[in-house]
């Protein structure tokens, strides 16, 4: 009698912690960025900076309108190609999650939006930076980093301003963001009073630059600037060095990474590459920053490529206004998450507009010294 009692005991015991656990609260979110192609070590990156934000909230018990929250990454790969991208927005939309950080790439992020729009469910870019993302009139669509109006002026002012620049030559590679960044630079330089000398294209898998740049070489350019990503921007540098253009290289947050003088394999001088990240921190805010540097490296054993700090803001900032809203229901938390004000993350201050895009936005300007990058300024 006493064994039977025993056995009802446990059994109960066993109901009533299936009973407990059911009363935890799953909370999918899905991330997207390429994590196969020529930018795969970026696609990483930033996976890994949500992993990095999932974990941390599963380990402070996170609660969510008097339920503990359990958050499971659905992450998918779109390989920067709009029609995968479109593929992988379906796909999390069908699995019926909560929010999506991503895509990485404009090119990408611009027509998902279309989908999680109609879905309604909220979408958190941590870099895409074509300005049309944010101007298509859906709700949903947010980011946390400045848009190329911002980036690719203040490069084009900086180009003329302070690298006097009087001869400037402008290459892009025909992606949403490229075109886009490289259109805004040519509008900054123009704007004061710089001149453009040559406008060339080319493709984001491209690997042999030759006729583009001898075309340029005859004009004698003083600044080369590239809208596109670093692993194009890396052999590009190379075949400069090899054509004897000795032009500085300027370009947005796409070639702003901590690989990029490994893919130009050391044909890089100091401080010839100038280039721009969308974010940036100042004072006593490089302490967080400098704090995640070191426990991402320590959890994953790479440096920080470039946007995982924002991909682990984006998470946070979207599971707080689930726990402001007490609800994890996207249409619930979304006009909760809409009106984000002063949140602190650890890539600064984040507040929305009636956009969705980040307010008073930060650009960090860096050149390249003995293959690392260095700091110029904090700009807004």
């Amino acid at each position: 009698m006493q064994l039977k009692l025993k056995l009802v005991a446990g059994a109960a015991a066993i109901v009533l912690g299936g009973a407990a656990y059911a009363q935890d609260l799953v909370v999918k979110i899905g991330h997207v960025g390429p994590t196969s192609g020529s930018i795969a070590q970026l696609g990483k990156d930033n996976e890994n900076g949500a992993r990095m934000a999932i974990e941390q909230l599963n380990a402070k018990g996170v609660m969510i309108g008097g339920k503990k929250a359990k958050f499971e990454l659905l992450a998918e790969d779109d390989g920067a190609d709009p029609k995968q991208g479109t593929a992988a927005a379906q796909k999390l939309v069908d699995s019926k999650v909560n929010g999506v950080v991503g895509h990485l790439n404009s090119g990408t992020s611009i027509p998902a939006s279309k989908i999680y729009s109609d879905a309604g469910i909220p979408q958190i870019s941590p870099s895409a930076t074509n300005p049309k993302y944010t101007r298509q009139g859906y709700k949903t669509t947010f980011r946390v980093v400045a848009d190329d109006v911002h980036l690719g002026g203040t490069l084009g002012r900086y180009a003329v301003e302070q690298l006097k620049g009087k001869s400037i030559a402008v290459i892009d590679d025909r992606t949403a963001y490229g075109q886009g960044v490289a259109d805004e630079f040519e509008k900054g330089v123009k704007g004061k009073g710089g001149k453009i000398i040559g406008r060339e294209f080319t493709t984001d898998k491209a690997t042999d630059f030759t006729a583009i740049l001898t075309k340029l070489k005859a004009s004698k350019p003083d600044i080369v600037f590239f809208g596109g990503m670093n692993a194009v921007a890396g052999p590009m540098l190379r075949q400069m060095k090899q054509l004897g253009i000795q032009a500085k290289f300027m370009g947005g947050d796409g070639i702003c990474t901590a690989d990029l003088p490994e893919l130009s394999q050391g044909s890089m001088a100091d401080g010839q590459v100038v280039c721009a990240e969308a974010g940036g921190v100042e004072g006593a805010q490089k302490d967080a920053m400098t704090k995640f540097y070191a426990d991402y490296k320590a959890k994953f054993g790479v440096d920080v490529q470039i946007y995982a700090p924002y991909v682990y803001d984006a998470v946070n900032v979207m599971v707080d206004a689930m726990v402001r809203a007490k609800s994890a229901d996207p249409k619930v938390y979304l006009p909760v998450l809409a009106k984000t004000s002063g949140y602190k993350g650890v890539t600064g201050v984040i507040s929305f507009d009636e956009k969705g895009d980040i307010k008073n936005g930060a650009l960090t300007l860096y050149t390249y010294k003995g293959g690392k990058r260095d700091q110029i300024a904090v700009v807004r």
